[in-house]
C-alpha cells in the first residue's frame, strides 16, 4: 500500500429494529465481542490517523464503546449520505483516503481494507467494495462500464429488471478520497423511492466530474450486514469457521471442530487438542500440548502446558491449570489455581483457592469459600491429599503433605505431614435392620 494518510467513518447510527432488542444493533456480540469493536479493531491494524463513529441521537452506549474513537451524531436517519455528513466537523481538512465502513459489519478483513486503500493510492477517488452473491438477493447493483469499474450503483427499490440482473452487487462499504469526499456529499439528493441521501450516488457524481472509480471484489460472507437475529447467527458462524481455521493454523486437533465454540481471543499453544462440544468463552488461553476434553466450559482461564481438563469440566475466571495438572469430569475450578501435577479427577468445586503441586483432591470435595457476605480463601499445600467427600471452610489452609481424611468437615488450618479426620465414630447394632424389617411387616399384615 502506498503511504498515504487514512481516516475511516464508521457508521453505526443504525438502531436495528428488526433485531427486537434493547441492546444497540452495534454492540450485540459475535464470538464474545460487539460487532462494533470487531471493525474498529480490524481498523487498527491500518493505524488511521482519525476515527469518527457516527451515531444515532442518544446512543450514549455505542459512544463509549466506540471510545477512543470521536463519536458524531446523524441528527435524523435520513440515510448513509447523511450520516457521514454528519462527521464533516471531525474530518475537516484531511486530504487523505477516507474510508466508510458499517459497524453491523463485522467480518470485514484489514485486508481488503488496504485493498480499498490502495485503489486510491493508484489514482482513484472512489473505491467500492463489491460482490457477487449466488443466490437471490435485493442489494444495490454495481453498473460496471467497458472497462469494470463502477459508473454507478442503483438501489435494489430503485433498479428496473435490467439492472437488478447485473452480477456485482454493492457492500456498502468504500474508500473516497477525502479531497473529494464531502463535495461528493453535498451534491448527493434524495429523489429516490425512500426519499433518502444515499451514499452509493457519489459514484456517478464522481464520474460525471471525469473521476476514475475502482472496483475491490470480496467475498458476501465478508460483506455480510447483520440487521435481524438470523443474520447474527449467520455471522456468527462465519466467524468461528474463521477461528477454527485460525486454530488448526495454530497447530490445534480438532476431532469435530464444528461442535467447537471459540471466543475471538481465545489462544492455543501448538499440539493442544479440543475434543468435541466445547465452549471458549472471552480470555482463555490453552498452551502447547494441553488437552481439552469433550463437553467443557471455559472462560476466562489458564491452561498450563500439558494439562488435561475435563471432560464435563467447567472452568470459570481466575482458574489457572498447571503444567501437566488434571482437572475432571465434573469439577469446576473458579478464581483458583492448581499447580504443577494437582488433580482433581472428578466432582469436585475449587473456588477462591491455591493448590500445591502434586495435591490431590478426592470426589465430591468443595472449598466452602462463601459466607454469604464474603469469599475466603484456602491454601492446600504441595503433595496433599484430601480424601473423597471433604469440606474445607475457608479460611482454611491445609499443610504440604498432610492427609484430610475422607468425609471431613475441615475448619481449622492443618499442619504440614498431619492426618486431621473430623467425623462421627462409627457405630454398628447388629441385627437392628432385621428387627426393623420384622416390625414394618407386622404393622403392614395389620392395616
Amino acid at each position: 500500500m502506498a503511504q498515504r494518510a487514512l481516516a475511516a467513518a464508521v457508521l453505526a447510527a443504525g438502531r436495528g429494529e428488526r433485531m427486537r432488542s434493547s441492546r444497540p444493533k452495534a454492540l450485540h456480540e459475535i464470538a464474545g465481542k460487539a460487532m462494533l469493536a470487531h471493525v474498529l479493531d480490524t481498523l487498527a491494524e491500518l493505524a488511521p490517523e482519525r476515527t469518527v463513529c457516527v451515531t444515532g441521537p442518544g446512543m450514549d452506549r455505542v459512544a463509549a464503546a466506540a471510545a477512543p474513537a470521536r463519536t458524531a451524531v446523524q441528527s435524523e436517519p435520513l440515510g448513509t449520505a447523511h450520516a457521514v455528513l454528519a462527521a464533516r466537523e471531525a474530518l475537516a481538512g484531511f486530504e487523505g483516503t477516507v474510508l466508510v465502513l458499517f459497524a453491523d459489519t463485522p467480518l470485514i478483513r484489514a485486508e481488503t481494507m488496504t485493498a480499498l486503500a490502495d485503489a486510491l493510492a493508484e489514482g482513484a477517488a472512489v473505491a467500492v467494495l463489491g460482490m457477487r452473491p449466488s443466490g437471490a438477493n435485493q442489494y444495490g447493483r454495481v453498473v460496471l462500464d467497458a472497462a469494470g469499474m463502477p459508473e454507478a450503483i442503483v438501489e435494489w427499490r430503485n433498479a428496473g429488471p435490467e439492472a437488478r440482473a447485473l452480477p456485482v452487487c454493492n457492500s456498502g462499504i468504500m474508500a473516497v478520497d477525502g479531497r473529494r469526499l464531502l463535495p461528493l456529499l453535498e451534491r448527493v439528493g434524495n429523489d429516490n423511492a425512500r426519499g433518502e441521501y444515499y451514499l452509493t450516488d457519489i459514484v456517478a457524481l464522481a464520474r460525471a466530474d471525469g473521476l476514475d472509480t475502482a472496483l475491490v471484489e470480496t467475498a458476501e460472507e465478508e460483506a455480510l450486514g447483520v440487521n435481524s437475529r438470523a443474520e447474527l447467527a449467520r455471522a456468527e458462524a462465519a466467524m468461528q469457521r474463521r477461528l477454527r481455521e485460525r486454530a488448526f493454523a495454530a497447530g490445534v486437533t480438532m476431532p469435530m471442530p464444528e461442535t467447537v465454540w471459540l471466543s475471538h481471543d481465545t489462544r492455543f499453544g501448538r499440539d493442544v487438542t479440543v475434543g468435541p462440544n466445547t465452549v471458549f468463552l472471552p480470555g482463555v488461553t490453552v498452551e502447547e500440548g494441553a488437552e481439552i476434553r469433550a463437553f467443557c466450559h471455559l472462560e476466562g482461564a489458564v491452561v498450563r502446558s500439558g494439562a488435561r481438563v475435563g471432560p464435563y469440566a467447567r472452568l470459570r475466571p481466575g482458574a489457572d491449570v498447571g503444567p501437566g495438572a488434571g482437572v475432571g469430569n465434573f469439577v469446576e475450578v473458579k478464581n483458583a489455581v492448581l499447580e504443577a501435577g494437582a488433580k482433581a479427577n472428578h466432582l469436585a468445586y475449587i473456588g477462591d483457592a491455591h493448590v500445591g503441586a502434586h495435591a490431590n483432591i478426592g470426589a465430591g470435595t468443595i472449598t466452602c469459600n462463601y459466607d454469604g457476605f464474603r469469599k475466603h480463601r484456602t491454601e492446600i499445600g504441595a503433595g496433599a491429599f484430601i480424601g473423597s467427600n471433604t469440606a474445607l471452610v475457608a479460611p482454611v489452609s491445609i499443610g504440604p503433605g498432610a492427609v484430610v481424611g475422607a468425609g471431613s468437615t475441615v475448619s481449622r488450618n492443618v499442619e504440614a505431614d498431619a492426618l486431621v479426620v473430623e467425623r462421627a465414630e462409627q457405630t454398628e447394632r447388629k441385627g437392628w435392620a432385621a428387627r426393623l424389617r420384622m416390625r414394618r411387616n407386622r404393622q403392614s399384615s395389620g392395616d
